[in-house]
């Protein structure tokens, strides 16, 4: 029997995807937002020189040092930000953990958190889980797939406490300018929210984009926990890899859970990750060009096939066409294309009730793959012509 704190969560459905596929033959798989990349040589040797070294034992709750360290002088190069890292950095695992442990540590029952509808699955199942009570912000495709600054204003009450931000954006794709940044940056000063800026997606931007990093922005350094990840800029997604940086005040609340919940992050892992952050980084920017190859071949099939409408994203590694033309539920189309077309999805409905009509295609798989993958959805489409 479970809790009655699990009786509003459902499962995930890009897991619950990924799993259907797993049960049909011959399934190109573009529900799970995976690189098909190996790691970067030097991080596994990094890791592999850890584990014959012995360093397999019990890690520091907050990461080992020389990890934390790294990413102190990351924070400082590329973004201008001083970070102690003993006391204003944490390694997690993953960038999911510490989203949970930030709702978890900060949240208090009742409290409203603001968050992104379309967005990534793991939002409000956090909320809940920490006991607040999620209040959606309407991400449409008229707006660009950007929060509007009334929206925003609007859904904000006394109750209001966090805030949700993910740019470059799961699942849209969307990356948002300086000028939008600084917007909600105000808002959040202005009515004293505090923020969790999902940042794991920082280096796959394309054409010439640039990110920030919400707590440059003023008065963001003292309400702002960025959080990022190994996962999709090195490639490490099984590795479980992630970190947060924030003022300590923030920081040690997510420690006190942290310490309970895993006790530390697998020690050989972070090695690995210290390696990927100490060698060379032309393993990301190829493989972001390739990346980018992806994504404009995706684009232009997914806009060659009738029915299909969508923008070009400019982050990330998703696209996140409209379906509506189909006269099927988001759901449904996916489940179409999996059964017709042997193709796995994501559904927009999962990522919130914004997300219907929509689906998620994720072009981390293989170029040759998504090739085949496009000539199958092709063919089952044509099968529906007159429908829509």
């Amino acid at each position: 029997m479970a809790s009655e704190r699990l009786k509003s969560i459902k499962p995930s459905g890009i897991r619950r995807f990924f799993a259907l596929a797993q049960e049909l033959p011959d399934v190109i798989n573009l529900s799970l937002g995976e690189p098909d990349f190996s790691p970067p040589r030097h991080a596994l040797e990094e890791g592999w020189r850890a584990i014959l070294a012995g360093k397999t034992h019990y890690a520091p709750t907050n990461g080992i040092p020389e990890l934390r360290e790294a990413l102190a002088q990351k924070a400082y190069k590329e973004y201008g930000l001083r970070y102690d890292p003993n006391s204003e950095i944490m390694v997690t695992v993953g960038g999911i953990e510490a989203i949970s442990l930030a709702l978890i540590g900060l949240v208090n029952p009742g409290d409203e958190v603001l968050i992104p509808n379309p967005g990534f699955v793991c939002y409000e199942p956090s909320v809940r889980l920490a006991g607040g009570v999620p209040i959606s912000i309407p991400i449409l495709e008229k707006n660009g797939f950007k929060p509007s600054i009334d929206d925003v204003t609007s859904l904000i009450t006394k109750k209001s406490r966090v805030m949700i931000l993910n740019y470059p954006n799961n699942p849209t794709g969307t990356v948002l300018s300086y000028e939008e940044l600084a917007a909600l940056s105000k808002i959040a000063v202005e009515r004293d929210l505090i923020v969790i800026s999902d940042e794991v997606y920082e280096k796959i931007i394309y054409d010439g984009e640039k990110h920030y990093c919400l707590a440059m922005f003023p008065g963001m350094r003292e309400r702002t926990l960025v959080v990022n990840s190994f996962s999709k800029t090195y490639a490490m997604t099984g590795l479980r890899v992630g970190y947060v940086y924030g003022p300590k005040e923030f920081i040690s609340p997510l420690w006190l859970c942290h310490q309970y919940f895993v006790a530390c992050v697998d020690t050989f892992s972070q090695y690995a990750a210290l390696g990927a952050l100490k060698g060379s980084q032309d393993f990301v920017n190829e493989m972001v060009a390739e990346f980018d190859r992806r994504r404009r071949f995706v684009f232009r099939r997914l806009n060659e096939i009738e029915g299909f409408s969508c923008a070009l994203p400019k982050g990330a590694f998703y696209m996140f066409p409209s379906v509506k033309a189909f006269n099927m539920s988001s759901e449904e189309f996916a489940q179409f294309l999996l059964k017709e077309a042997r193709v796995a999805t994501v559904p927009g409905s999962a990522f919130g009730s914004y997300g219907e009509g929509y689906i998620r295609i994720s072009y981390a798989a293989a170029y040759e793959q998504l090739e085949e993958a496009f000539n199958r959805i092709e063919k089952a489409v044509r099968k529906l012509k007159g429908s829509f």
